[in-house]
């Protein structure tokens, strides 16, 4: 009856339920447990296996660079880090307002892991992220219009609740770029969040993109209600690895 039961629910899609039931299976444990609670321990495991479906299928679409982990972000001092602003982050309570982001600072200071630990923990709150090099996305959205797929890319980036661009300041914006880019940001204002992150100090963007207008309307755009985090202190990466 038990096998029966087990095959009924993988056919009703529950193989958390079912696998949970297959384990209890002759387990003195769960034998001596009422039917309620025994109810109760396959319910939470079906909900445990569809969190981490879940969890799984956002990843594997978000591409995230690193696989960075909120609980080890580093707090050391001079980092420039306030555990209690992170804290505050890892809520994503701004996520869900549509906030925006914007994280500086050194070459190594750990911007691409912080970034990728915030979207780890967004991910982990189901909702769907996206990682991209800013220059990498550009480049795409030029192939993009010349192919007729600028549509499908842009619905592409719209699915994401939380938009990373990273490593901005490192390349040239060509005329094409800073267009799409004021349009992925203006399609996003006070819906969806975006974090720009890159070496570049906040105070030269606007030189960057060397065209007042356009400059103007970027940063007005990721501005939008967004918070700073400027990083400081020792490459995270040469602490890492003991050089």
């Amino acid at each position: 009856m038990t096998s029966q039961n087990s095959d009924r629910l993988h056919h009703l899609g529950l193989s958390g339920m079912a696998t949970a039931l297959e384990r209890q299976r002759g387990l003195p444990t769960f034998m001596g447990l009422g039917f309620d609670e025994r109810l109760a321990t396959l319910i939470d495991a079906e909900r445990s296996a569809r969190e981490d479906r879940r969890l799984k299928r956002i990843l594997k679409l978000a591409r995230l660079k690193v696989q960075a982990m909120p609980e080890d972000i580093d707090f050391r001092n001079g980092r420039g880090l306030d555990r209690t602003m992170v804290a505050d982050l890892l809520t994503c309570d701004w996520v869900e307002r549509g906030r925006n982001g914007i994280i500086t600072g050194p070459c190594g200071a750990g911007k691409t892991w912080l970034t990728c630990a915030l979207a780890m923990q967004a991910a982990r709150n189901g909702l769907p992220v996206l990682y991209h090099r800013i220059s990498l996305l550009l480049e795409a959205m030029v192939l993009a219009h010349q192919d007729g797929s600028i549509s499908k890319l842009r619905a592409t980036l719209a699915k994401a609740k939380l938009l990373i661009l990273d490593d901005f300041g490192l390349a040239r914006l060509s005329p094409r770029g800073k267009l799409d880019l004021l349009e992925i940001l203006d399609a996003r204002v006070g819906a969806q969040s975006t974090i720009i992150a890159g070496q570049l100090p906040f105070q030269d963007w606007h030189d960057h993109i060397d065209e007042p207008a356009l400059a103007d309307a970027i940063l007005d755009r990721i501005m939008h209600s967004s918070f700073r985090l400027e990083l400081t202190g020792e490459s995270m990466r040469r602490l890492r690895s003991g050089a």
